[in-house]
């Protein structure tokens, strides 16, 4: 059944120009992607979505923890992680294959409120991502909706439909109750979810530990807890790397210097900004941008092949 997969996200790839890259498609939230390389880890914001192998191998790393994921697995993320994520297995051979499918809560949420047995949530907060195995329901869902995009007319009358099939195998699933996290709004995972809306929209402004314990409905110190067992860091380290991601985007795409990319982002001080800047991504900014701009120029999609 994986092969109809493989054939489907072939035949997109192949239609639409072949090659190396990120192929963004019609269907809102889904896109496909080809390697014929291993490509290093490399840092970047993990949306909420199901990030599956069809061919190929992954690793993704959060924290202390690493998980190594194959063809027939998916990465489950549930709420915005900065994470490290690089592909581990492909050759011209055999390419790597993968799909991002970012999810839809409301649908999700209503999905789950018509189960006649919902799955019971974990009380405990657990760390936002993990790795399920698809099932043969599943990947027929996901090779259907491949197949779908083929017929752009199609797509807004088909799509809601699959997509709520994907919910309903996910949420009836061996990890049904980890995915039921994404969706309930009195529980942890979504408490924080909406603290990190506020930090991504005022990630350039000091923000005040209390003004996202407020936006979670937690107290400071049930805050803090929850927050560091779901994303694997405090507050002011997910700032932090939401500032640096967010001067790197700067750098490469808008082409702007280092001084303006660093107030930008919320830095005071320039050489602050680079020396965190090389810790994080190994490269001094300036040194890291150029050769980022080489990677996008040479993809025929005018983007990295994504981890």
């Amino acid at each position: 059944m994986l092969s109809a997969l493989k054939n489907a996200c072939d035949d997109y790839i192949a239609a639409n120009g072949g090659g190396n890259g990120l192929f963004v498609t019609p269907a809102d939230g889904l896109a496909l992607m080809k390697s014929t390389t291993q490509v290093l880890p490399q840092r970047m914001i993990y949306r909420p979505a199901l990030c599956v192998v069809v061919q190929g191998a992954k690793q993704v790393t959060l924290g202390d923890t690493t998980l190594d994921y194959a063809a027939a697995h998916a990465l489950v993320v549930s709420v915005e992680l900065p994470a490290f994520g690089g592909i581990t297995r492909a050759s011209t051979r055999e390419p790597f294959i993968g799909l991002t499918l970012e999810f839809d809560v409301g649908t999700m949420r209503d999905v789950m409120e018509r189960l006649d047995e919902p799955p019971a949530m974990a009380g405990s907060s657990t760390l936002g991502l993990f790795i399920d195995e698809l099932t043969p329901p599943l990947i027929d869902c996901l090779t259907r909706l491949v197949r779908l995009l083929a017929m752009p007319d199609a797509i807004p009358i088909l799509y809601p439909g699959i997509m709520r099939e994907v919910c309903f195998w996910l949420l009836t699933g061996a990890n049904g109750s980890e995915v039921c996290k994404l969706v309930s709004p009195h529980g942890h995972t979504q408490r924080i979810a909406d603290a990190i809306y506020v930090l991504r929209q005022n990630f350039s402004q000091a923000v005040r530990i209390e003004q996202l314990a407020s936006a979670a409905r937690m107290s400071v110190s049930s805050f803090h807890q929850h927050f560091k067992a779901l994303t694997s860091m405090t507050p002011l380290q997910y700032q932090k790397q939401l500032r640096l991601l967010e001067a790197r985007n700067l750098l490469t795409t808008e082409a702007v210097n280092v001084t303006d990319a660093a107030f930008r982002v919320g830095y005071e001080s320039t050489s602050q900004f680079s020396r965190e800047y090389k810790r994080m991504f190994g490269t001094p900014p300036k040194r890291d941008a150029g050769e980022l701009r080489k990677l996008y120029h040479r993809h025929d999609t005018g983007k990295p092949v994504p981890a």
